[in-house]
This record gives C-alpha cells, sequence and structure tokens, in this order.
C-alpha cells in the first residue's frame, strides 16, 4: 500500500480534529435537551477519548510503520482506514448539514422547535454511518454475478455460446487467509460452468508469502476450465521496499510459480491458442500497462506477434486506459478484459445506470464498452485494498457469452 509522508499525515490530523471539533460544538445542542449532566458527561466524554485515541493511533502507526512486521502492517493499516472512514464521513456530513440548515433558517424563517436541526443533523450523519459499516462487514464480500452477452460478427461458428467467466484484482493479502471467502466465489465459478476462466492481474498487494494456503482454494476449480492469468500492477512488487533487485525478482518468480502451481496459464506478452472443431480463437496477455504513474511492462505488439488482422483475439490487459491508448489505435483485438479500478470500491448503481467518483480518473471503469466493432470489458473486481469494504460496488463475478 503507498505510504504517505509525514506532513500529509499530520495534515490529515488536523482535519479530522478541526470537523471533530466542530461536530463537538453542534453535539451541545442536542444534548442541551437531554436530561441528566451525568448522561452529557458520558457522551462528551467519549466523544473526546474516540477522537484523540484516533489521531494518536494514526500518528503512532506512521511513526512506527518501519519497525512493524510486513505481515501485520496491511492488517493494521485497512484497520485504521476502515476507522476513519467510518468516523470521519458522517461526521463532515452531519457538520454541513447542521450548518447550512442552521444559515438557512436564520436567513429565512425561524424554526421551532430548535432542537430539530441538530436532530437531523445526527440522523443525516448516522445514515451514512450504517451504510460504511454494512459495506466494511457485509458488502465487502456479497460476491454479484452479471451476465453478460458479447456479439461479434467475426467470432468463429465452432465458438458459438463460449462462456467465459472474468474477475480480477483478489488482493490476497487484503482477505488475510479468509479461505471460505475465495471457497464461496470458486464454487459460484464453478456452478456457472464456463469454459475460460480469465483472471486480469493483482492476486497479491505485494509479497507472494501472502499466497500462503491459497492453492487449495484454487485447486477446487473445476478441470474442465481452461484457466488464464496476467500480472497487475500490484504482483510486480513495486509497492515494496527491497534489499536488492534479486530479492524483488525472487518475490516475482515465486508468484509466478504459484500460477504454475494452480494450473494458470500465464500470458505475459504472449498469445495462445484455442481449437474447437478445426477453428480457433486467440487468448492474448500483456504485462501491467498502465499511464503513468503506473508502469507500462506491456508489449502489446510482441503479445501479439505471428497472429493475423483476420485471428479473433481476446486480450488481458490489467489496466482499461491500455484500450483506448493502444489497443484501439492499433490492433482489431475483438474484446478486452481488464480490472484494476475496483469501481473505486463505492459508487450507486440502479438498474442500467452506474456512477462512482472514479470515473473522473477513468473514462471506462466497470461495464461493457464498444467502440466501432471492438469491445472491453472492466470489472469491478472480486477484492479490496485500502478501504476495507464496498458500497455500493459489490465484488464481481462475471460471465460473458460469446455469440456471433
Amino acid at each position: 500500500m503507498k505510504s504517505y509522508p509525514l506532513p500529509i499525515i499530520i495534515l490529515l490530523c488536523l482535519a479530522i480534529l478541526l470537523v471533530d471539533a466542530v461536530t463537538f460544538y453542534w453535539l451541545q445542542s442536542v444534548l442541551k435537551w437531554i436530561e441528566g449532566d451525568v448522561y452529557k458527561y458520558v457522551i462528551n466524554g467519549l466523544f473526546v477519548f474516540f477522537s484523540i485515541g484516533l489521531i494518536t493511533a494514526i500518528l503512532v502507526l506512521k511513526i512506527r510503520l518501519d519497525y512493524i512486521d510486513v505481515k501485520r502492517k496491511q492488517l493494521l493499516i485497512s484497520s485504521l482506514y476502515g476507522l476513519t472512514v467510518s468516523s470521519f464521513v458522517p461526521k463532515i456530513i452531519f457538520v454541513v448539514f447542521v450548518s447550512v440548515l442552521s444559515v438557512a433558517n436564520h436567513m429565512v424563517a425561524a424554526i421551532e422547535p430548535l432542537w430539530l436541526i441538530p436532530v437531523l443533523g445526527v440522523v443525516a450523519g448516522f445514515l451514512p454511518f450504517v451504510a460504511i459499516v454494512y459495506a466494511i462487514f457485509k458488502a465487502v464480500y456479497h460476491f454479484k454475478t452479471y451476465h453478460i452477452t458479447v456479439q461479434h460478427t467475426d467470432l468463429p461458428k465452432a465458438f458459438e455460446g463460449l462462456r467465459i467467466v472474468h474477475i480480477s484484482d483478489l488482493h490476497l493479502g487484503s482477505l488475510n487467509y479468509r479461505y471460505k471467502v475465495l471457497d464461496r466465489a470458486v464454487k459460484i465459478i464453478n456452478d456457472l460452468k464456463p469454459d475460460i476462466l480469465c483472471f486480469t492481474g493483482d492476486l497479491v498487494n505485494n509479497y507472494a508469502w501472502e499466497l500462503n494456503g491459497w492453492e487449495d482454494c484454487f485447486q477446487k476449480l473445476s478441470p474442465d476450465i481452461k484457466k488464464y492469468a496476467i500480472l497487475g500492477n500490484h504482483d510486480y512488487g513495486d509497492y515494496s521496499s527491497w534489499k536488492s533487485d534479486v530479492e524483488k525478482q525472487a518475490n516475482l518468480d515465486a508468484l509466478k510459480a504459484f500460477y504454475r502451481k494452480i494450473q494458470f496459464k500465464l500470458l505475459l506478452n504472449v498469445s495462445d491458442i484455442i481449437s474447437r472443431d478445426q477453428e480457433k480463437i486467440y487468448m492474448v496477455g500483456v504485462e501491467n500497462w498502465g499511464m503513468p504513474p503506473f508502469k507500462q511492462y506491456g508489449d502489446l505488439n510482441k503479445s501479439m506477434t505471428g497472429l493475423k488482422p483476420t485471428d479473433f483475439k481476446i486480450l488481458m490487459s490489467h489496466d482499461p486506459t491500455h484500450w483506448s491508448q493502444e489497443v484501439l489505435k492499433n490492433t482489431n483485438v475483438a474484446l478486452t478484459l481488464a480490472g484494476h479500478t475496483h469501481g473505486m470500491q463505492a459508487g450507486l448503481q440502479l438498474k442500467n445506470k452506474a456512477w462512482s467518483p472514479i470515473k473522473y480518473k477513468y473514462k471506462h471503469w466497470a461495464g461493457l464498452y464498444k467502440e466501432q466493432n471492438q469491445y472491453l470489458y472492466v470489472t469491478r473486481g472480486l477484492g479490496w485494498l485500502g478501504f476495507p469494504g464496498r458500497l455500493g460496488m459489490r465484488p464481481e463475478i462475471t460471465v460473458l457469452t460469446l455469440k456471433s
């Protein structure tokens, strides 16, 4: 996970302290309607204790981060991240809501009784708190299956109805060895009876040791499924400190060995042929290719060496920006599969409409896209990173059925 410099962390703590101070001020307008000073002292005491405790925990973790065992860092950071979000977001909504209502009430017309405004503010803050708690403790592993039909006139007849399950961004280090979570996902995949399983990268957060014990889960996948994978930006270990390049390479080699053990074919700037009734399609996989600051290990030309323009090609590329930057401009790849965005793990989805703040960074961030005769599907991901929850953006397993 990205490590922020101490001045940024201090600014974050000051922002939390400022919001807490304003929240505490408005809280008093609610407490004055409560009879009994004991209750007021208890509520105020708990508020101050939690506020100071959270800021202290953030600062201590930052100062001590380099001395903490690397296997504990992920759990500590994500736990504190979740606690901060679940605390800060409801408070800032409460402050904004009460402040706006109070100013409007003062300027337009006096509302009686006056306790109504802060009470409404408490309700406005409590609702997102409940939503965030649900996102952390329930929705984060509440898998959703998407059924997508991709129609392409160039699809060879022998592959009519081909079923591809697409998953991405497992981030196994975040799952903290909750093997039963992946077991449930594996069962869903097996029940879908796909012909092909495509995993588009970010198996781990940083380290190969995050894979310990997970091979048993993957080996429960049906042997009838042809399995492919590529690497995501987190798989290279670029976000960790290494004693040497040799150590970093050994970490990557261990990850590649894991794929061999679980019988996934890792496509690193290469292609593979799938034959059926004397007709063929080509699975193409590139290494990670992203816009800076993400590195560009992928070599699209190399991955399609020997392929003809008439060949039906399915490309696996972790970052969806690759599709608009290189794939559309330079190839006639029929279908590209990508992940990376996680749908920001937060957003709104109503029927066929979807929105997430991530759309302002990525033009193609979730779902099926088409330009001319080329398709892109971006999955919302199966795991999580950073914020230990999913708010309106459930983890995804997608089955794409190809039709001519």
